[in-house]
């Protein structure tokens, strides 16, 4: 028997604002002009040189921010050229995509446009096959991920002087997804009242991605204050840390120096400073630690530290950077963000060959998110067993954690809980 494949009989595209206030892209696509579907786009901050052009509209209009052309590029020509056709399968829409907007880095149509197309249809295609997201991807997607949660927000994601612009907790010692978000948020609740004793009530002011941003500098402070909210929530011993460094937005290029805390280090510097804090804080995963460029540089502080050390800016969930890590060794995880490359097939291989290559995978969000809780289920689809989705406060993080609380309900049994992933 020959399955008719759906037919696309519509596409919408509309500016919605994320988290931060700013526009970015929704698309809906509908299929037999019964099934429709849609998706959010979401955006970067703290952004790698290398990362698929995303389209603004520049001019006076939200500051330069508005999204009304890629919008326009939805509606116009991708429209035109899919609607009526058949969504045989992702791949092949990707591609149709990729050859219609014809550049290296999607930067005619631009990558939010593509991508907002290509993220609609995965749910459509779920949606035309009753099926959830994860289980239309992935058939044996049963690996819930253990969240790397942001507490202490810094580097462009805030307005303190924290260079490091992620300070995270890992909660190994909890035996499910809501058992993780539980003790999670017992943590972020101690560590509001030691801020506030501490530091006074600024300090309880919050980054880009629902961390909060006190008024310090250095990054021993910023983790010495981890570890003692996880001591005073009672929950010694069941968490481990982490850090997102975006080295790159601190680095000299002409100097070849990092300014953290004040202090000019080079490679070597940063290397050390990263043993001192792998022993002293027991930080089991650190992203991104040196500048983007630097491959050779990521495979000694790989071999030197022993820890996990995530690709974001380096790799940029692109297959062909992701290809040269492998080769050398350079880090061993990759930071998994599909509007980095513009579409999910990409994105979707660059997973694959970081698994096959003994890689790990940590699926993130941006740090200009919508209330879309796609990454969720996508997470669970990889099989990552690990999720970067920001604090367990605000609609846009806790969109992520609660559509996972229901999808560990929807496997039963069948659910699989790493726990200490490292």
């Amino acid at each position: 028997m020959t399955l008719v494949s759906p037919v696309i009989t519509g596409i919408a595209a509309r500016e919605v604002l994320d988290c931060r206030g700013l526009p970015t892209l929704q698309v809906d696509l509908e299929l037999d002009e019964v099934i429709s579907a849609t998706a959010d786009v979401p955006s970067g901050r703290s952004t790698g040189v290398n990362e698929a052009f995303e389209l603004r509209d520049g001019g006076a209009r939200f500051g330069g921010f508005g999204m009304l052309k890629a919008a326009e590029n939805v509606t116009g020509e991708i429209a035109d050229a899919l609607v009526g056709q058949p969504l045989v399968d992702q791949r092949t829409l990707d591609r149709t995509l990729i050859d219609l907007d014809g550049t290296e880095n999607k930067s005619r149509l631009g990558a939010n446009a593509i991508l907002g197309v290509s993220l609609a249809a995965a749910r459509a295609q779920a949606d035309a096959h009753g099926l959830p997201l994860y289980r239309s991807v992935s058939s044996n997607a049963h690996i819930l991920p253990v969240p790397l949660v942001n507490l202490i927000n810094g580097g462009k994601h805030a307005s303190n002087d924290l260079d490091f612009q992620e300070f995270i907790v890992i909660p190994v010692g909890a035996d499910s997804i809501l058992e993780a978000l539980q003790i999670s948020t017992e943590v972020n609740l101690a560590l509001a009242e030691i801020l506030l004793d501490r530091y006074g009530k600024p300090a309880l002011n919050t980054g880009d991605e629902g961390g909060y941003a006190p008024a310090i500098s250095d990054p021993r402070e910023a983790l010495g204050l981890l570890h003692e909210a996880v001591d005073a929530a009672g929950h010694k011993g069941r968490f481990r840390y982490g850090l997102d460094c975006a080295s790159s937005h601190y680095y000299d290029d002409a100097t070849g120096t990092y300014t953290v805390a004040g202090e000019k280090r080079d490679r070597e510097g940063m290397i050390s400073l990263y043993k001192e804090l792998i022993a002293d804080f027991d930080v089991v995963t650190i992203e991104d630690p040196l500048n983007e460029e630097d491959f050779e540089g990521f495979v000694e502080v790989t071999e030197e530290t022993g820890v996990q050390i995530v690709g974001d800016d380096l790799f940029t969930t692109n297959p062909a950077r992701l290809a040269r890590g492998l080769e050398m060794g350079a880090a061993n995880s990759l930071l998994w963000k599909f509007n980095q490359i513009g579409t999910l097939s990409e994105a979707l291989d660059a997973a694959e060959m970081a698994h096959k290559g003994g890689y790990t995978v940590v699926v993130s969000e941006r740090s200009g998110e919508t209330e879309d809780p796609i990454i969720a289920d996508l997470s669970v689809a990889l099989g990552a067993g690990q999720i970067k989705t920001g604090a367990p406060v605000r609609g846009e993080r806790t969109a992520k954690y609660n559509r996972l609380i229901r999808i560990s309900e929807e496997l039963g049994d069948n659910a699989t809980y790493p726990g200490d992933v490292f």
